[in-house]
């Protein structure tokens, strides 16, 4: 197998050479006027963090699940867990023991990956039997340990933000605090970065600001870097997989009721609650606070991943809590505009499930954002009432304590000593997550008809979040004709097709020959030049598409998004655009815009569904894709399966592992993560696939996918100098 070196040498040497051909090439026949660009929604300004996200509820309960399963899917893969990693018992440290009235702290610790600690505080109430409610609390930002310090009490408690002056300056204690004594036992863990989970530091998980190149090779990366989002290694997803984790702790308590769980946070801990509300459905009582919002959708690097929020936002994340009972507030922050907007979708959510009353959010317009007594006092009614604690309102007032010396709340000491931490471990946890992630997928590769549903169902299911997008319905696009003319026997036929759907537009030439009867056939011929590469030095047909012409089949070029006709300097494409915030973290883009060589992909699929759908009915679609387009057609193959009948790729050798940059053009979120560009090949399984650019051999999982399909005869992999000339006589054999 090729060194890394060589492959990102290869790669450099792909892209300068695709530059230069791009800078050579004559210019394709126009489509708009000179200095018009396409009207396509992509040109527009990117979606960020700071946008709007609302939330359409779905006709029917059945739309909605099949709305659900896409969602649930979407999160999964955006964190890094599809496939869920194994969720073995976990093996907890619990020790101290600090008594305060009505309740007991405990210190715990374990490990959610190998030699990656969880540490936090477990409260229990003293003298209790039976079987008892556990409430998960992820802190959010601040930490367990957020301190209003003493010289501020008196002006909270004036407001009604506050009770004590003592208990109120740790408001997440004393959140804990009371769910103990009120008969819950409560579990605070650490966010990465935050009190005693230092071994990624504060100024990686939260305030990373600039990428570390020599943090980004294929064998020595980090948190941030190309080679991480490739594979869906993020913070955001770490602390997810411990939060999943915490609560595996929490369930496994022998005290525990595993009925009555209930799990709460705010700010940066809402996320992580509304995230296990998606993942886990052993909560039965949820109350996310202050992070459910049409508005702005979480600030920190620690708050978002590629691909999470694209097509949706925290509303929608929130109702897949529905039916289950949840609560929140309004404050004077992001959430203000959740009376109106946000909470009447979910309060219609709910009822359409039959459950109206068990979905609340109560304005507090007054206070900003917070988890203040205030707002704690609302959700100990409503876990009051939907854990069957049975309490009277007395009870349900917090009390004041004395609070938590830094001894009695630091998990570490001379007999549980911090674990070590810094670039070294981070290096060692992403590499040890990842090789996980490998081991996982080569388990997965197929040997028979059921293995193959089991990978397509995985990787599948993967690469549909990846891509974004299936093949267009016929009600969703449309072509507009520009101009018609004939040319050297040949039909031109310069024309606008339109994804009105998404409001997007493709510059195309359809060509035919005037002098062969059509044969049905419709040939996508997809370039790195785009259009122009349909064509030779003096503007003619190149010799492979003239055989195609002669052959009576027609052949369609096309500009995709950041080719030819969308490119106002007509330069080729050198890095994609990234939204207005100073911090280098891809997801801040890639969480909530689809990525360039998504969208390329989106653009074969809706020139595919346009030739299908056409008035002239074609008997197939089929597609080249040469000179740097083929990652993108395999992408689409994946995503279209037989609606595109043949597919001649040009690989290149290309790998996304070798990207250097996620600014570059051919970056996709997790596509080293499901198999690199073999992959996406595989698939194409069973459909006839040939490829160039593979040394002659087939990937491996290629072939094992296509055996596994009874389909061996379907791919080839060709050693052919001329790609062109290659993929048109296999065309042609293969009508």
């Amino acid at each position: 197998m090729p060194s890394a070196f060589l492959l990102v040498t290869l790669a450099l040497l792909l892209t300068l050479a695709a530059a230069l051909a791009a800078a050579d090439a004559p210019a394709a026949p126009r489509v708009l006027p000179e200095g018009t660009l396409p009207d396509d929604r992509r040109l527009g300004a990117l979606k960020d963090l700071d946008g709007y996200f609302p939330f359409e509820v779905p006709p029917t309960p059945e739309a909605w699940a099949r709305r659900s399963e896409e969602l649930r899917r979407r999160v999964q893969v955006a964190v890094g867990l599809w496939p869920m990693p194994d969720r073995p018992p976990v093996k907890a440290t619990i020790h101290g023991h600090v008594e305060r009235p009505g309740f007991v702290v405990q210190k715990v610790f374990f490990e959610s990956w190998p030699g990656h600690f969880v540490s936090g505080l477990l409260f229990r109430p003293p003298g209790r039997t039976g079987r008892l409610p556990g409430v998960l609390c992820p802190h959010g930002h601040g930490g367990r340990l957020q301190d209003h310090g003493a010289a501020k009490m008196k002006d909270l408690i004036a407001k009604g933000a506050e009770l004590y002056e003592s208990a109120g300056r740790f408001p997440k204690v004393a959140l804990c605090a009371q769910l103990a004594r009120m008969g819950c036992v409560a579990f605070i863990f650490d966010m990465e970065g935050y009190a005693d989970s230092t071994q990624t530091p504060m100024e990686i998980a939260h305030g990373f600001k600039k990428l570390r190149p020599e943090l980004d090779t294929p064998e020595r990366f980090a948190f941030f870097s190309t080679q991480a989002e490739l594979r869906l290694l993020s913070i955001y997803g770490l602390q997810t997989w411990n939060a999943l984790r915490a609560l595996d702790f929490l369930c496994g308590l022998p005290e525990v009721d595993p009925a009555r769980i209930g799990v709460t946070g705010g700010s940066g801990g809402g996320t992580q609650t509304i995230m296990l509300g998606i993942l886990d459905t052993r909560q039965a009582v949820a109350f996310p606070q202050g992070m459910v919002s049409t508005s702005m959708q979480g600030g920190c690097p620690c708050e978002n991943a590629c691909l999470l929020r694209i097509g949706t936002g925290n509303v929608e994340f929130a109702a897949l809590f529905a039916p289950r009972p949840q609560g929140m507030t309004a404050a004077n922050d992001w959430t203000k505009e959740m009376m109106t907007k946000g909470f009447p979708e979910l309060r219609k959510l709910y009822a359409m499930l039959g459950a109206e009353d068990k979905v609340m959010c109560e304005p507090q317009l007054q206070f900003p954002h917070n988890y203040n007594a205030a707002a704690r006092a609302v959700m100990y009614r409503w876990f009051n009432r939907h854990l069957d604690l049975g309490l009277d309102e007395e009870a349900l007032k917090e009390r004041d304590f004395e609070i938590l010396t830094p001894e009695e709340h630091a998990v570490w000491d001379a007999e549980h000593p911090k674990p070590e931490g810094g670039v070294e471990h981070e290096v060692k946890l992403l590499r040890a997550m990842a090789a996980d992630a490998e081991r996982r997928l080569a388990e997965l590769q197929p040997n028979d008809e059921a293995s193959l549903t089991r990978y397509r169902e995985v990787v599948g299911g993967a690469v549909d979040i990846l891509v974004g997008r299936g093949l267009p319905a016929a009600n969703e696009v449309g072509r507009k004709v520009v101009a018609r003319e004939e040319r050297d026997g040949l039909l031109w036929t310069r024309e606008l097709v339109r994804n009105t759907k998404h409001g997007e537009e493709i510059p195309s030439i359809r060509l035919r020959s005037r002098s062969t009867a059509w044969n049905k056939r419709v040939v996508l011929w997809l370039d790195g030049r785009g259009k122009a590469g349909l064509f030779g030095a003096e503007g003619k047909p190149r010799p492979g598409v003239a055989r195609l012409l002669e052959a009576g089949t027609e052949v369609i070029g096309a500009d995709l998004l950041y080719q030819g006709e969308f490119l106002a300097d007509g330069k080729p494409l050198a890095q994609t655009r990234v939204v207005k915030n100073p911090r280098e973290v891809a997801a801040y883009t890639f969480g909530y815009n689809h990525s360039v060589f998504a969208c390329r992909a989106h653009d074969i699929l809706t020139l595919t569904a346009a030739a299908l759908y056409a008035d002239e009915k074609p008997g197939a679609v089929d597609a080249v894709a040469l000179d740097g387009a083929g990652p993108w057609l395999a992408a689409a193959r994946a995503q279209a399966g037989a609606a595109i009948a043949h597919a001649a790729i040009d690989t290149e050798g290309f790998r996304f592992v070798t990207l250097k940059s996620w600014r570059d053009p051919n970056f996709l979120p997790g596509a080293v993560k499901y198999g690199d560009l073999p992959g996406l090949l595989s698939l194409s399984a069973p459909h006839p696939l040939w490829l160039a650019g593979e040394e002659g051999t087939l990937p491996k999982v290629v072939e094992a996918c296509y055996r596994a399909a009874g389909a061996e005869k379907a791919v080839s992999s060709s050693t052919a100098k001329n790609a062109s000339e290659a993929a048109v006589k296999w065309l042609l054999e293969h009508p």
